[in-house]
């Protein structure tokens, strides 16, 4: 009678949940997404919206570049239109869409003249 209280008294765990198995299984890869989410996508997905931010509220007169690597100064922006009229050289101005903007300069920036 006294091995039917033993078994039963070591077959008893506690029952948490670090006690699954299969949780302590996935423990790792839910650490490395956890990770992964905070420094990468997290930070990621900031920028963005903070380039996007910033594509919305071109002014005239702000210096960008586009992803094809041209640098020009805004000339006009309509709200209704996805497109901005830039000046890359004197006197030649194109249309571009919002959306190849990657770069913003601000406009305070000091010029490195000695």
């Amino acid at each position: 009678m006294s091995s039917l209280f033993i078994s039963s008294a070591q077959a008893a765990d506690g029952g948490g949940l670090l006690s699954n198995p299969q949780v302590l299984q996935f423990a790792p890869m839910i650490f490395i997404f956890v990770v992964f989410y905070f420094l990468l996508i997290r930070p990621q997905q900031q920028r963005a919206r903070k380039l996007r931010d910033e594509q919305g509220s071109l002014r005239r007169g702000d210096r960008i570049v586009t992803a094809g690597g041209i640098v020009g100064v805004v000339q006009a922006t309509r709200d209704d239109s996805d497109e901005v009229d830039v000046e890359i050289a004197q006197g030649v101005r194109v249309k571009i869409v919002r959306s190849t903007i990657t770069n913003i300069m601000p406009r305070d920036k000091p010029t490195n003249d000695s």
